[in-house]
């Protein structure tokens, strides 16, 4: 996972303040690695911050603008951020608790593009995200 610095921010040409400084170091140090820009807020507010909702939704859409954190928009239509990485990888999603997991496979990576040679794409990226329910016992018991 990439680290972000204070020269970070302002060569993105963002003003380095203590509600950017805050809400990078959660997004870099949070056990989930996927946020909603709520449970950034709910973090934010547990810790002792005296920060809007309005202001993380600005932050992390500025951020997002310059790269610093990625948005992803999955099929329970939530957006959560992530801290943008070096390397390529793609999601598993939880259809009952919403438990996100990010995995690379080669086989994978190596079938898209031959995929897309196939039918004369060269890709500029792609997004991989599978969908189904994890193995914790409250979701496995919903199917049942």
């Amino acid at each position: 996972m990439a680290s972000f610095t204070n020269q970070d921010l302002r060569k993105a040409g963002l003003k380095v303040t203590l509600p950017r400084i805050k809400i990078l170091e959660l997004l870099e140090s949070a056990a989930l690695h996927h946020m909603s820009a709520e449970e950034v807020y709910k973090a934010l507010i547990e810790q002792g911050e005296d920060v809007g909702l309005a202001t993380v939704y600005r932050v992390l859409t500025q951020f997002e603008q310059a790269g610093i954190v990625e948005r992803h928009n999955f099929e329970n239509n939530l957006s959560v951020f992530e801290i943008t990485q070096e390397g390529h990888h793609d999601h598993l999603v939880c259809d009952v608790c919403g438990k996100i997991v990010e995995f690379h496979n080669e086989v994978i990576e190596e079938e898209q593009l031959k995929v897309a040679e196939k039918h004369g794409f060269k890709l500029s990226g792609h997004s991989l995200v599978l969908y189904g329910i994890c193995d914790e016992q409250e979701c496995q018991d919903s199917i049942k």
